[in-house]
């Protein structure tokens, strides 16, 4: 099992991928030798490459097996469960979830959204203190460092708070102790990533694909679970946190309950909607605070890589909106402080001259701007950045579709005249595809040129073209079938390469020197075997006899024959 990173790891190899870069948002993906590998420092661990590959040889790191070691080492663990958990195990009520996971050995299990609902009081208090500026929740981890990456300029907007599942650890920590473990439990890939940048915090994370697989292997059904009293969250339940995993859901808990003003507040999901909600940020003057709820996935954590998809996004949401309850305070008190710092880490971008462009796209047979189709087969948004990406050594000349379609149709024309044989290729209306010249030689009465039958009815160049209608309509191939034609015999087989729409046809004049020994030696040998599987099986009636006629057949062989054939006794005859 090959590491790609410190979260993706690669089951198998798989070679599907113009898939996976065309979901990456960044393109973090190197193709080499025809395989898919994700590049680290590129990645934003939005998940959608584990999502998009079709043979499911991207796979997110198994972290069961330490949380099953945590819960033995003695330590009390708790349990932070992410607000979607509600649309993930629609109809099962919260105690229920409670229960079974006290069953698996965690000592207490609380909300995720109680950090959230410290990190809307805390940007509250930063907007009120800081007017006419514009805000970018860091609540996503996939947008902060789709940020600090590939978005430098808007940096400075980020509010410098922690997310909410780290701001809940710290919770955690300063209400029950700083020695205690935390898990956290959701549909969220990139909370990994923030387990390793903040282990004093967070130790493990599992996801909901995780704990479905846990509770199935210890035969846990969560609709059985009788529930009891003490099967509670703690220290007490969310509010209008809960509302944190859909679109929109930061603003109740930053701007209060009544009527928010939308021209203050923006919601985009879809890092597409992300990346283009930040263009231009840094330019704009507010004359009031503007605040961005920026996710990484459409619609929000709720549809999070992990996330149930048995139901509808809709569905999901209305489960969040049914169970969440309205803030019993506002402004909520800043009980903690949860300061975060995100640094700028642009990734490195390559500025590559049009004559570099140039090569690269003649490479793939692209010589002009009409040959860019930007059909998007290979996966990238453009040629223009499928050129880039072979520049960079990211992809490989082979993802480009028309450039394979037109190399593999080069090889196919050549190989079609360098046939011995006469070919011709037909559509399912009989009319003629390609041929090559062996053919226009056998039928073609005056000087034409292979291309100038193309389009021309089969039925006016050869008389038997009604072996053609036979396997058209019944699918069936015409193989070795021999036609007397003028003085000549066609030994002709007729097949289809797409049933019912374009067959192939292929004959050989059986009556010229090499091809009459060819078939008398293919059937000679074909008359050899079956005597030998006679002497097989009725050896006491046939005697010698039958020796004296493998003698006699070989004899014919090795006459007509233009290569050495084997006697048996390890020296060839010509």
């Amino acid at each position: 099992m090959a590491r790609l990173n410190s979260i993706y790891t690669q089951q198998r190899e798989c070679q599907d991928c113009h898939k996976c870069i065309r979901e990456c948002p960044v393109k973090a993906i190197r193709v080499e030798d025809g395989y898919a590998r994700v590049v680290p420092e590129l990645c934003i661990m939005c998940g959608n490459c584990v999502l998009a590959c079709p043979n499911s040889a991207k796979r997110v790191r198994d972290d069961l097996p330490g949380v099953k070691s945590l819960l033995t080492s003695g330590r009390k663990v708790f349990v932070s469960l992410a607000p979607s958990f509600v649309a993930q195990y629609s109809g099962i009520r919260p105690a229920q979830v409670i229960h079974a996971l006290k069953k698996l050995g965690f000592h207490v299990v609380s909300e995720t959204a109680l950090g959230a609902q410290q990190v809307s009081a805390s940007v509250h208090s930063l907007m009120i203190g800081e007017p006419k500026q514009i805000w970018i929740s860091s609540a996503c981890p996939v947008v902060v460092d789709f940020i600090v990456k590939y978005h430098p300029e808007c940096q400075p907007h980020v509010f410098g708070v922690l997310s909410p599942l780290l701001t809940h650890c710290k919770m955690l920590r300063a209400h029950y102790g700083e020695d205690i473990a935390t898990v956290f439990i959701g549909p969220c890939i990139a909370k990994k990533m923030e387990a390793e940048q903040h282990p004093e915090l967070l130790d493990a994370v599992l996801t909901f694909e995780d704990l479905d697989q846990w509770l199935l292997d210890e035969d846990i059904r969560l609709e059985e679970i009788a529930e009891s009293e003490e099967d509670r969250f703690q220290p007490e339940d969310a509010e209008e946190g809960a509302l944190y995993p859909i679109d929109g859901g930061m603003v109740p808990g930053i701007a209060g309950n009544t009527e928010v003003n939308t021209s203050q507040f923006m919601s985009f999901s879809g890092l597409a909607n992300v990346e283009q909600a930040l263009k231009g940020i840094s330019e704009w003057k507010p004359e009031h605070n503007i605040f961005f709820e920026l996710t990484a996935c459409a619609g929000s954590c709720v549809n999070g890589p992990k996330a149930a998809r048995n139901t509808s996004v809709a569905k999901r949401r209305f489960d969040i909106v049914h169970y969440a309850k309205p803030a019993s305070e506002f402004p909520r008190k800043v009980a903690l402080g949860i300061e975060g710092n995100y640094a700028a880490s642009p990734v490195a971008r390559n500025d590559y001259s049009e004559l570099q462009m140039q090569d690269a796209l003649r490479a793939v047979g692209k010589h002009s701007v009409e040959d860019e189709l930007n059909c998007g087969g290979c996966g990238y948004d453009s040629c223009r950045d499928f050129a880039r990406a072979l520049i960079a050594r990211n992809a490989e000349r082979m993802m480009c579709a028309t450039y394979t379609r037109k190399l593999a149709q080069k090889k196919a024309n050549a190989l079609l005249q360098k046939m011995p044989s006469a070919v011709v290729i037909v559509d399912e209306d009989l009319k003629i595809i390609e041929c090559n010249a062996n053919f226009v030689h056998l039928f073609a009465t005056g000087d034409e040129q292979a291309k100038d039958l193309e389009g021309s009815a089969l039925d006016a160049v050869i008389p038997f073209s009604y072996l053609f209608n036979r396997v058209l309509e019944s699918g069936e191939d015409i193989v070795g079938h021999d036609i007397r034609y003028q003085r000549s015999i066609l030994n002709t087989t007729v097949f289809a390469i797409e049933p019912h729409s374009v067959m192939c046809g292929l004959f050989q004049d059986i009556t010229k020197p090499i091809f009459q020994k060819e078939q008398i030696i293919g059937r000679a040998r074909e008359v050899i075997q079956k005597n030998l599987n006679t002497v097989q099986q009725i050896a006491y009636l046939l005697g010698e006899n039958a020796a004296d006629s493998e003698i006699i057949l070989n004899s014919i062989v090795r006459s007509f024959s233009p290569e050495e054939v084997d006697d048996g006794d390890g020296k060839g005859q010509q």
